[in-house]
């Protein structure tokens, strides 16, 4: 079987990919990749991230446009949000990135539980060249093979 290459994916999926590694970097909570595209023509993907306080949820947003930007030369389309909630609206991707208490109480989490939620290890493992800090969406689990992490 030929090995298969990040550029193998769908760029949808690839953008994805790239915002979720990003917030990940950056120390974001809670992390889902949601496959929306069935259920709405908005997006393909929604990626969901939660910060520490409304400076990290401003950081996370501001690492997410660097990365794709670096990474992709893409930058969003809108930018929605200063403080408890920011939305970067890539247009086959949107990003939400919000405090605790915003997540709470929005709950989008449960609006799109309909949604398959995209397993980034499981996704992309073995169709490119990952490192091995993207582990279990949502989950703070560490490298399945590192004998010195607790699980």
């Amino acid at each position: 079987m030929a090995e298969t290459t990040n550029k193998d994916l769908t760029q949808e999926a690839n953008l994805a990919r790239v915002i979720a590694e990003a917030l990940d970097a950056k120390k974001a909570h809670d992390v889902q990749t949601l496959e929306v595209g069935k259920q709405t023509v908005l997006a393909d993907y929604f990626v969901l991230a939660t910060g520490t306080s409304s400076t990290h949820v401003s950081a996370l947003a501001d690492e997410v446009e660097y990365k794709v930007k670096e990474e992709l030369g893409i930058i969003p389309s809108h930018i929605e949000g200063k403080t408890s909630w920011i939305l970067l609206d890539y247009g086959s991707v949107i990003v939400h990135i919000f405090t605790a208490e915003a997540r709470e109480f929005y709950n989008l989490d449960r609006l799109w539980a309909d949604c398959e939620e995209i397993n980034l290890w499981t996704y992309w493992q073995g169709r490119g060249n990952l490192d091995a800090k993207i582990m279990l969406v949502g989950q703070d689990w560490g490298c399945p093979w590192d004998e010195s992490t607790e699980h």
